[in-house]
C-alpha cells in the first residue's frame, strides 16, 4: 500500500510538473558599463552597446531558471571622470567580455502570461557566470601583448516585466557583476606603465530591455486561475 501511494504521489507529481513546463527564449540589448580604477565612478553609467540570448525555464509562478550569453563592450576614459586626479592622469581603455551565465529569477508576484491576471511582476536574479575579456601579458618593444583570459562573476540585478500577448514578453532589467579580478581594464603589475594600483576588482554592469516568446505545453499553474 505504501508502495502505490508513493508511486501515484510521484506520478501526480510529475504530471503537475510536464503540465506546467514554459519555457522562453529570446533576446535582449541595451547599454554597459565598467567600474573601476578607470573613468567615471557611476555604478549605472551605460556608454557602450551590448546584448546577447536568454533562456528561461519557469519552475512555477514565483520561480524561473535562466541561462544567458551577452557580448558587453566596456570602456572609460579618465577624461569623463569628475575625480581631479583621474581626469589629468587621463588613462582609456577598451576590452570585449564575452559573457555566459546561469541563474535565477526571482519574482514578487505570480507570473504567468495566459492568465491576464499575472502579466506582470517587478524580480530580482542571481547568476553565476564566466566570462572572457582581454589581459595584457607583457610587453615586447613597444607593443603590450594581450591574451584571452577567463573569470567568473557575480551577476546581481533587479528587473520588471510583463506580458506583450499570448506568447510574447517584455523585460527591462539592470545587473551588476561583481567580478574577481582587477585587469579588466589592463591594469596590471605585468605592464609598468599601467600598474597604477587600484582600489578594488572590476564591476560590469548591463542594463536594458529583452523580448521573450513563451513556448511548449501551455503553463497551467494550480491555483492562478481561482
Amino acid at each position: 500500500m505504501m508502495r502505490k501511494l508513493f508511486l501515484s504521489i510521484l506520478f501526480a507529481i510529475t504530471a503537475i510538473t510536464i503540465q506546467s513546463q514554459t519555457h522562453e527564449i529570446g533576446f535582449f540589448a541595451g547599454g554597459s558599463n565598467y567600474v573601476g580604477d578607470i573613468g567615471r565612478t557611476n555604478y549605472v553609467y551605460p556608454n557602450e552597446l551590448a546584448g546577447g540570448l536568454i533562456y528561461k525555464y519557469n519552475l512555477n509562478p514565483r520561480i524561473a531558471l535562466r541561462g544567458t550569453y551577452t557580448y558587453i563592450p566596456v570602456s572609460a576614459n579618465d577624461l569623463d571622470a569628475e575625480n581631479l586626479f583621474r581626469n589629468n592622469r587621463r588613462f582609456k581603455f577598451k576590452n570585449n567580455i564575452h559573457e555566459f551565465a546561469l541563474g535565477v529569477e526571482v519574482n514578487f508576484f505570480d507570473y504567468n502570461i495566459s492568465n491576464y491576471k499575472t502579466t506582470f511582476t517587478p524580480y530580482i536574479l542571481a547568476e553565476v557566470a564566466t566570462f572572457n575579456y582581454a589581459s595584457p601579458s607583457e610587453v615586447i618593444g613597444n607593443t603590450i601583448r594581450l591574451k584571452n583570459k577567463f573569470s567568473y562573476s557575480l551577476p546581481v540585478g533587479i528587473g520588471i516585466k510583463g506580458r506583450l500577448d499570448d506568447h510574447l514578453a517584455i523585460a527591462f532589467e539592470s545587473a551588476v557583476r561583481f567580478t574577481l579580478v582587477d585587469d579588466i581594464d589592463f591594469t596590471t603589475n605585468k605592464v609598468n606603465v599601467y600598474d597604477f594600483g587600484g582600489n578594488g576588482n572590476d564591476w560590469y554592469v548591463f542594463t536594458g530591455v529583452s523580448i521573450v516568446y513563451s513556448f511548449g505545453r501551455p503553463p497551467c499553474f494550480k491555483g492562478l486561475a481561482e
